[in-house]
């Protein structure tokens, strides 16, 4: 089947390698990586660090695959474009519109989870967490809203401050690391980690999130690489030291503490929840402003502006479906009338 790409003019040029880079590992890590190293020690114990190696190394190949489509399938729907590549238009399409229901209705629960880790490490009940989802999806909104170079060039501080955070808390708290913590290795049995393996598998999706913007790079086949390199670097090297320092530091109370937020308190003291309440923003925001980035292009595709149409731009109403979905499941969780599981503990 003939593919054609689809070209853009050089003004829309607007990623560099790190700001690409950034957007990439904002996608993959979220707000679940103040957590999960717990929940996976939990389930097997030190032996859970192989989960985390297979699944790693798993990330490794889906890099390598989006990376391979992006160069030659160059393409601003991303895997809208992969999927019309090699199944037609239509499946294309359908494919399109499930990635934005997705972002629309992800949004604000990526949102949720992020502020209920920040009320539970900084206080605050249901209505505080309420507020402090519906403030991150606006400022996301609000990045999305001034374009795609700013919002990168935000996700590029967000990502630098993310990583200083991280260093800290295990590098900071080495001290009480302990050879003991690692035994026994699997103590809830081999088959334990597959369990952990499935508590993880969702921790490692978000490289077809950022895909619709591969054509945003001046010279996609050059920097496209070396951007999901760099990317894949850093998010092996956040996800695994996270994970040997909650075993080494916390051992067995790994499963009952938001462990970064332990290991901060261990490095910094009194401040560490709020330095992990920081963190917990910084993943937040990361996340959902990498996926409405690459949504934006799927909806540019799906519906492309009309030079003198009174239809509104693609992005303006995908940022009004966002934000008026968002803030009306936001207020719903606020005032009780959705169950509280959709934001965990």
């Amino acid at each position: 089947m003939a593919y054609t790409s689809v070209n853009q003019p050089a003004t829309a040029q607007s990623l560099t390698i790190p700001r690409g880079a950034a957007l990439y590992i904002g996608a993959i890590l979220g707000p679940g990586l103040l957590l999960l190293p717990g929940l996976a020690a939990a389930e097997a114990g030190p032996a859970s660090i192989l989960a985390w190696l297979g699944l790693l190394g798993l990330s490794g190949l889906f890099a390598a695959v989006f990376s391979a489509l992006g160069r030659h399938i160059p393409s601003a729907g991303g895997v809208m474009g992969y999927v019309t590549a090699g199944l037609g238009p239509r499946a294309g399409r359908a494919t399109g519109w499930m990635f934005l229901a997705g972002v629309i209705g992800g949004a604000p629960i990526v949102c949720l989870i992020g502020a209920s880790y920040v009320t539970d490490l900084t206080g605050g009940g249901q209505l505080a967490r309420a507020a402090v989802a519906a403030a991150l999806l606006l400022t996301v909104i609000g990045l999305a809203a001034v374009g795609l170079r700013a919002s990168a060039a935000a996700q590029l501080v967000l990502v630098s401050l993310l990583i200083v955070v991280v260093i800290v808390a295990a590098a900071g708290s080495a001290t009480a690391a302990r050879a003991g913590n690692w035994a026994p290795f699997a103590p809830h049995g081999w088959l334990s980690v597959g369990s952990a393996a499935a508590t993880l598998m969702f921790s490692f999706v978000g490289w077809e999130a950022v895909a619709p913007l591969t054509t945003r790079f001046a010279e996609p086949s050059r920097q496209l690489p070396r951007a999901v390199a760099i990317a894949l670097a850093v998010t092996t090297a956040l996800y695994l030291g996270l994970a040997v320092a909650t075993i080494s530091v916390l051992g067995p109370r790994a499963a009952t503490d938001v462990p970064l937020a332990a290991l901060l308190s261990h490095a910094i003291g009194a401040a560490g929840p709020d330095a992990a309440a920081v963190a917990a923003i910084v993943l937040t925001i990361g996340a959902v402003n990498a996926y409405i980035s690459g949504a934006a292009a799927i909806a540019g595709q799906l519906a492309p502006a009309v030079p003198g149409s009174r239809r509104p731009a693609p992005m303006l109403w995908l940022l009004t479906a966002i934000a008026a979905a968002g803030l009306l499941l936001i207020t719903a969780y606020g005032l009780r009338i959705v169950a509280a599981a959709m934001a965990p503990r």
